[in-house]
């Protein structure tokens, strides 16, 4: 490799992508497919934990803090080592579950704490005045939430979800270490069957640059659109 021009260098990795692109589509679509079920079922049980963060009784708030805490406080990787690994022989009856599931639980669970901030965030950044105001007209606390706050939260929630959805999709390349079919999983596929060890390295790096690249310029015009109409 020392010896590789930039041209040779850029012919060698288009020379790899070309022969191998199916490969590398399988993974992108296994990458977005995690992803995408992490941040949907990290969403829904993150929006459990906000509420249960904001509410008024302390031992369930308390509960969800320390879920909260203890989640962003620890690696992701030893996260899904845990559930991988450990949960299997703590618990014989999850020991037949496919591992792929117990990384997709692991990714959601660690969603969800962030999520909650997110949708507590929201939440807690609609004008007080207008809880008050839907109490002087005696709506419940439930109406209010449906009908008043969570319209005007999901502006400011639904851009820190896409950024989510982004992140998310960068850091399901943990789950190459135990061999689920994503992304990353690639350059070790390559590796082993063709010996490929530098080249899907650039490709896969360029394959997530494209995609978060041009996520990220979604998620910033949303964040436009709901701006403009507020």
């Amino acid at each position: 490799m020392q010896n590789l021009t930039l041209f040779s260098l850029i012919t060698e990795i288009w020379r790899v992508f070309y022969e191998n692109y199916p490969i590398f589509v399988d993974g992108l679509l296994g990458t977005l497919q995690l992803a995408a079920i992490t941040v949907l079922f990290g969403t829904v049980l993150g929006a459990v934990i906000a509420l249960a963060k904001m509410s008024k009784w302390k031992i369930l708030s308390g509960i969800a803090n320390i879920y909260v805490e203890v989640i962003r406080g620890t690696p992701i990787l030893v996260q899904l080592y845990i559930f991988a690994f450990f949960l299997p022989i703590a618990f014989p009856i999850l020991a037949n579950v496919k591992e792929y599931y117990m990384v997709v639980i692991s990714l959601i669970i660690n969603s969800s704490a962030y999520v909650s901030e997110i949708i507590r965030s929201g939440i807690q950044a609609v004008d007080k005045g207008q809880t008050e105001a839907a109490k002087s007209l005696g709506m419940s606390n439930r109406n209010m939430m449906l009908k008043i706050i969570l319209p005007q939260a999901i502006k400011n929630i639904l851009p820190a979800l896409g950024n989510e959805f982004i992140m998310m999709i960068k850091e399901t390349s943990l789950a190459s270490v135990l061999f689920i079919n994503e992304l990353m999983y690639t350059r070790t596929l390559l590796m082993s069957t063709k010996f490929l060890s530098w080249q899907p390295l650039f490709i896969i790096a360029i394959i997530y640059f494209i995609v978060t690249y041009s996520l990220s310029k979604v998620v910033g015009y949303m964040e436009k659109r709901l701006s403009v109409s507020d």
